[in-house]
């Protein structure tokens, strides 16, 4: 018997070179299965035998084999497709010599297509009778850890494929996202959101606080960026006309990578012509709540351990407040960076002291606050420094109309009353190259394009971003965004 991962490779090779020397194809496409194992259960799972055996139900399934039981001139395995598994018997005298020859050259994770009839075993278990099995992929590298589950976290995130196959969670998981991001287009489409589209090549990144990833154009002979965010282009559509728009897409963030952040990443925005922040509160929370109704049946789950109740309305907790209640530091009378960092010494908070007053204020917040925002809150009403994009509130210029939403201490997204006054957003991006020049790398680029077509007049409109990936963590209960992305990036081993 062969002891070491070479010898198996070697053994499961000769099998191959003995399927080629029978003739016909080795990997053929022509076998077409009339279930999926699903179907099987959910028809014939409540039949008994003497039903099954009067019924003499043919059935056609394929799938990789998972677990084998071999008895010499019968053996028992399970065959596992997209919808679960079930029991196969063969044995040589309902497949022939040949046809028992071909399960011999089977192994464990090759991909079979099986005829046969249903009946039950002597244990009660649902099977398929084997009249004629096919290797339809023969494997040529045995599967993880005898299917006793993948365990080891780099190879789950480097071979998802592997994962894939020997994890039921991980299926589950990625199943559950593409029922998530479903829903979330059905509730906006039902509220007259467009889908649209808008460009990952970008000539100057804007939209975020965020570095981007740069490339080169030949045939332009220019510079272009991965976007950032969608939004300077979302609204140009407002602008045109399009005055409820959505996109799904990635954006690019060259930012480190750790359990919450994966350069590429994957956002909802939504923009709506006539509304405010408030509108937009309103539309997330509905959307959240909504989405967690339709695919798990109710706005009411547990995250680490705690219950959470996503149904609206959410708390409203205004940022300056916030931070006053948590570190006894009120940031609005405090409105240098030396004056701050005085404060939160004093007060012995650990932090790095940053270049900016703004990005001090949200280093606080990301200290102090977030952590304890477990149930679902909105913070709100965010100094007009940290908010480029964002428009000023009436009763108080100082600070802006924008929300963050939080949940199970997850921030899930970013949201304002977008900023449609081209003076105002020229003024802005003057302060935003200020603090370019005094260290900030994520402060955001002067965009002479985009005062152009504000100048063209955009409508009062909100909008809000969610990130897809931590909706996702939020819902199937993950701490980690790799286990939320399919194909994470990561270091070099």
């Amino acid at each position: 018997m062969p002891d070491s991962a070479s010898d198996l490779l070697v053994a499961r090779r000769r099998k191959l070179e003995l399927l080629r020397a029978r003739g016909g194809a080795l990997y053929p496409n022509d076998f077409a299965p009339s279930h999926v194992t699903a179907e099987i259960h959910s028809g014939f799972g409540e039949m008994d035998a003497q039903a099954l055996a009067s019924r003499n139900e043919a059935t056609r399934i394929a799938g990789r084999i998972v677990s084998v039981r071999d008895f010499g001139k019968a053996a028992f395995f399970h065959l596992q497709d997209r919808s679960g598994r079930l029991q196969v018997y063969v044995k040589r005298e309902e497949l022939g010599e040949q046809g028992f020859e071909t399960y011999r050259l089977s192994d464990l994770g090759d991909l079979v297509g099986v005829e046969g009839r249903l009946f039950r075993t002597k244990t009660g278990e649902l099977s398929v009778l084997a009249s004629s099995l096919r290797i339809l992929t023969k494997t040529l590298r045995p599967l993880p850890e005898k299917w006793h589950g993948l365990s080891d976290t780099e190879t789950r995130y480097r071979q998802r494929y592997l994962d894939l196959i020997a994890n039921p969670e991980a299926r589950r998981i990625f199943e559950l996202r593409t029922r998530i991001v479903s829903a979330i287009r059905r509730f906006l489409d039902e509220r007259g959101y467009l889908e649209v589209e808008t460009p990952v090549l970008q000539p100057l990144y804007g939209g975020a606080a965020a570095r981007p990833f740069s490339t080169y154009h030949n045939e332009l002979e220019r510079n272009l960026y991965l976007r950032i965010s969608d939004e300077l282009y979302l609204k140009r559509l407002v602008i045109g006309g399009l005055e409820r728009v959505y996109e799904i897409g990635h954006d690019f963030r060259n930012e480190g990578i750790d359990t919450k952040h994966n350069p590429e990443f994957t956002m909802l925005e939504c923009y709506q012509a006539y509304a405010s922040y408030r509108e937009m509160m309103s539309l997330a929370e509905e959307m959240i709540a909504a989405v967690a109704q339709d695919v798990f049946g109710s706005t009411v789950l547990s995250y680490q351990g705690q219950r959470l109740d996503l149904s609206p309305p959410w708390r409203r907790l205004p940022l300056r407040e916030g931070i006053l209640a948590e570190t006894g530091i009120d940031v609005e009378r405090h409105r240098t960076v030396e004056s701050l960092w005085t404060e939160i010494t004093r007060h012995e908070i650990r932090l790095d002291k940053q270049p900016t007053w703004a990005k001090l204020v949200d280093k606080l917040l990301d200290a102090a606050v977030k952590p304890k925002l477990v149930q679902p809150t909105f913070i709100l009403d965010h100094p007009v420094e940290m908010s480029p994009l964002a428009r000023r509130k009436t009763e108080d210029p100082t600070r802006v109309e924008r929300f963050e939403p939080f949940a199970g201490t997850l921030e899930l997204g970013d949201a304002w009353s977008e900023l449609n006054d081209p003076e105002d957003q020229r003024e802005r991006f003057v302060a935003q190259a200020e603090m370019s020049a005094a260290g900030d790398a994520e402060a955001q680029p002067f965009d002479e394009d985009w005062i152009e077509a504000l100048e063209y007049g955009m409508p009062p409109t909100g909008g809000l971003g969610i990130g897809v990936d931590r909706l996702v963590m939020l819902l199937t209960d993950q701490t980690s965004i790799r286990e939320v992305i399919p194909f994470p990036l990561l270091r070099t081993r």
